[in-house]
């Protein structure tokens, strides 16, 4: 069984991501998840923020480091062969 990474750990993870395509997927509750794909804009001390570009339309989202944590938002960074690898799990 593994154990839970801290919030600093899972910063540091998303800290080696920035300006990479990622795809977002979270879950909004009652049965609503949203899936999106963008860039990983920055990260700040309590949340990352993600550029999605949305029929033409710039808009910028934010996440806190607890929401990966719990696994309300899970980070899927695209590689040189356009593969998915899962980012910032919860648990590793």
């Amino acid at each position: 069984m593994s154990t839970p990474r801290s919030l600093s750990e899972i910063k540091k993870d998303l800290e080696s991501f920035v300006g990479s395509k990622i795809r977002l997927k979270a879950n909004r509750g009652r049965n609503r998840i949203v899936e999106r794909e963008g860039v990983l804009e920055s990260t700040y001390p309590n949340i990352f923020v993600i550029k999605l570009d949305e029929r033409r339309i710039e808009r910028r989202v934010s996440y806190s480091y607890a929401d990966v944590l719990t696994e309300t938002v899970e980070l899927f960074v695209y590689d040189k062969q356009n593969a998915e690898i899962r980012i910032a799990a919860a648990n590793n």
